[in-house]
């Protein structure tokens, strides 16, 4: 089984979208977003996947939700028809597993996957990761992309928990991976600079995003990560959806 978040009560969150973030911002895809996470991001924008009643862990919006209304269990086998079938509609083969932490769920992942391609050939499949979490080896020969995103100071994680070393090192062994760093302040910035530095992370392969869930803040903060992105080698990556459809679910 697997544990998925809700576009509304009953009905998971498996649609069909524009990237909006990252190395493959605009690409059509199929997104799958899962429940539960081992990080709780002060500002994170899906808090609907990890805060539920009785998790007391920070967040700025202060919302504890009901799990039965926003999380929902499914086999392996179903999640994969529902795929395939918005897959077959848009006529997209992209999938991107997003969160909370996919990677909590690695086994059923891999099941999952296998009877996709058994439906149907020939998917591109990413994974949107904070990094801290190890790869399973059941779901590692699956995955064509990693997005990692791992979260700095003020997510509001301890360190020890969110930029373990080891992992981070591992991440970057891993050709198939690109790091993604949500940026609300240049005091942000110089930590992805300091952490690029001991892991030996390429330049090329970092994509700083604003923090942000309205269309004025991003803008507001692209204005100076530009620069930031210019002066260091970086990519700068928007958050699409937010321009295109808010701060909603199943988008």
């Amino acid at each position: 089984m697997l544990r998925l978040a809700t576009i509304e009560a009953g009905k998971a969150e498996i649609f069909a979208a524009l990237q909006g973030e990252g190395a493959s911002v605009g690409r059509p895809s199929v997104f799958v977003r899962l429940s539960g996470c081992n990080l709780a991001c002060t500002w994170c924008d899906t808090a609907y996947t990890w805060r539920f009643e009785g998790d007391n862990r920070p967040h700025k919006d202060g919302v504890a939700f009901d799990r039965a209304a926003n999380q929902i269990a499914m086999e392996e086998g179903a999640v994969a028809a529902a795929i395939h079938d918005l897959g077959c509609a848009m006529t997209v083969h992209r999938l991107v597993i997003t969160g909370g932490e996919p990677l909590l769920q690695g086994p059923a992942l891999a099941r999952m996957l296998v009877a996709l391609e058994a439906l149907r050939e020939g998917w591109h499949v990413e994974v949107e990761t904070n990094g801290s979490a190890p790869l399973p080896a059941a779901l590692d020969p699956h995955i064509h992309q990693f997005n990692v995103s791992p979260k700095l100071a003020h997510s509001g994680n301890p360190a020890e928990l969110a930029l373990p070393p080891r992992q981070l090192d591992a991440w970057v062994q891993d050709s198939r991976a690109v790091f993604k760093f949500v940026v609300a302040t240049p005091d942000d910035a110089e930590q992805v600079h300091a952490l690029a530095r001991v892991h030996a992370i390429p330049p090329k392969r970092i994509w700083l995003m604003p923090e942000g869930r309205d269309a004025a803040t991003l803008h507001a903060r692209m204005r100076w990560l530009a620069d930031i992105c210019l002066t260091h080698g970086y990519n700068l990556t928007d958050r699409l959806h937010i321009h295109l459809s808010g701060d909603t679910r199943g988008t």
